[in-house]
Protein backbone atom coordinates (compact mmCIF):
# COMPACT_ATOMS: atom_id res chain seq x y z
CA UNK A 1 0.00 0.00 0.00
CA UNK A 2 0.84 3.66 -0.90
CA UNK A 3 0.48 6.37 1.72
CA UNK A 4 -0.75 9.75 0.34
CA UNK A 5 -0.87 13.39 1.78
CA UNK A 6 -5.25 14.91 1.17
CA UNK A 7 -4.71 18.80 1.63
CA UNK A 8 -7.94 20.07 2.03
CA UNK A 9 -8.32 23.75 0.83
CA UNK A 10 -10.48 26.81 1.13
CA UNK A 11 -10.63 30.23 -0.43
CA UNK A 12 -11.80 33.82 1.45
CA UNK A 13 -14.59 33.88 -0.58
CA UNK A 14 -16.00 30.55 0.39
CA UNK A 15 -15.28 31.49 3.99
CA UNK A 16 -17.17 35.06 3.92
CA UNK A 17 -20.05 32.63 2.45
CA UNK A 18 -20.04 30.95 5.07
CA UNK A 19 -19.43 33.99 7.67
CA UNK A 20 -22.59 35.62 5.97
CA UNK A 21 -25.11 33.15 6.91
CA UNK A 22 -27.22 33.56 10.34
CA UNK A 23 -26.12 32.02 13.70
CA UNK A 24 -28.40 29.10 13.39
CA UNK A 25 -27.80 28.53 10.03
CA UNK A 26 -24.32 28.18 10.65
CA UNK A 27 -24.81 25.85 13.20
CA UNK A 28 -27.28 23.81 11.29
CA UNK A 29 -25.42 23.32 8.63
CA UNK A 30 -22.15 22.60 11.08
CA UNK A 31 -23.49 19.93 12.96
CA UNK A 32 -24.74 18.10 9.35
CA UNK A 33 -21.54 18.48 8.43
CA UNK A 34 -20.14 16.97 11.20
CA UNK A 35 -22.33 13.85 10.74
CA UNK A 36 -21.13 13.54 7.50
CA UNK A 37 -17.42 13.76 8.37
CA UNK A 38 -17.89 11.37 10.85
CA UNK A 39 -19.82 9.18 8.11
CA UNK A 40 -16.90 9.64 5.58
CA UNK A 41 -14.29 8.31 8.26
CA UNK A 42 -16.39 5.28 9.49
CA UNK A 43 -16.94 4.21 5.89
CA UNK A 44 -13.11 4.76 4.80
CA UNK A 45 -11.44 4.10 8.32
CA UNK A 46 -9.27 1.15 6.60
CA UNK A 47 -7.81 3.61 4.44
CA UNK A 48 -7.24 5.95 6.75
CA UNK A 49 -3.26 6.35 8.49
CA UNK A 50 -3.64 9.57 9.87
CA UNK A 51 -7.23 11.37 10.38
CA UNK A 52 -5.37 14.48 10.57
CA UNK A 53 -6.85 18.18 12.19
CA UNK A 54 -7.50 21.43 10.87
CA UNK A 55 -5.04 23.62 10.20
CA UNK A 56 -3.96 27.26 12.04
CA UNK A 57 -2.19 30.22 10.57
CA UNK A 58 1.15 29.98 8.51
CA UNK A 59 4.37 31.06 9.40
CA UNK A 60 7.06 30.61 6.44
CA UNK A 61 10.48 30.65 7.05
CA UNK A 62 13.06 30.94 4.29
CA UNK A 63 16.70 33.03 3.99
CA UNK A 64 15.23 36.00 4.87
CA UNK A 65 13.91 34.77 7.81
CA UNK A 66 10.20 34.16 9.38
CA UNK A 67 6.94 36.29 8.31
CA UNK A 68 3.67 35.85 8.46
CA UNK A 69 2.09 34.21 5.48
CA UNK A 70 -1.45 33.49 3.94
CA UNK A 71 -2.16 30.01 2.16
CA UNK A 72 -5.77 28.56 1.24
CA UNK A 73 -4.46 25.27 2.82
CA UNK A 74 -7.55 23.94 5.71
CA UNK A 75 -6.82 20.97 6.80
CA UNK A 76 -5.00 17.56 6.33
CA UNK A 77 -5.45 13.69 5.73
CA UNK A 78 -3.12 10.67 5.68
CA UNK A 79 -4.70 7.88 3.44
CA UNK A 80 -3.42 4.49 2.23
CA UNK A 81 -4.46 3.04 -1.00
CA UNK A 82 -2.97 0.64 -4.43
CA UNK A 83 -2.98 3.84 -6.41
CA UNK A 84 -2.88 7.51 -6.68
CA UNK A 85 -6.49 6.91 -8.65
CA UNK A 86 -7.57 5.00 -5.79
CA UNK A 87 -6.29 7.61 -3.31
CA UNK A 88 -8.23 10.57 -4.71
CA UNK A 89 -11.59 8.34 -5.70
CA UNK A 90 -11.48 8.21 -1.43
CA UNK A 91 -12.57 11.75 -1.16
CA UNK A 92 -15.12 12.03 -4.00
CA UNK A 93 -18.29 14.01 -2.43
CA UNK A 94 -16.33 14.70 0.74
CA UNK A 95 -17.48 16.80 3.20
CA UNK A 96 -14.92 19.31 2.96
CA UNK A 97 -16.87 20.58 0.00
CA UNK A 98 -20.10 19.04 -0.08
CA UNK A 99 -21.10 20.25 3.84
CA UNK A 100 -18.69 22.57 4.41
CA UNK A 101 -17.25 26.00 2.45
CA UNK A 102 -14.18 23.89 1.57
CA UNK A 103 -13.29 24.32 -1.89
CA UNK A 104 -11.21 21.20 -3.24
CA UNK A 105 -9.08 18.23 -1.73
CA UNK A 106 -5.68 17.88 -3.45
CA UNK A 107 -4.36 14.30 -3.02
CA UNK A 108 0.07 13.22 -3.29
CA UNK A 109 1.84 10.28 -2.65
CA UNK A 110 4.47 10.38 -0.10
CA UNK A 111 7.37 9.72 -1.80
CA UNK A 112 10.22 7.43 -0.08
CA UNK A 113 13.01 9.50 0.90
CA UNK A 114 15.92 8.11 -1.07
Amino acid sequence: MKRFLAVYFGTDASMNAWKALDEAERQKREAAGMQAWTRWLETHKDAIVEVGSPLGKTLRTSKSGVEKFKNELCAFTVVQAESHEQAAKLFEGHPHFTQFPGESIQIMECLPIP
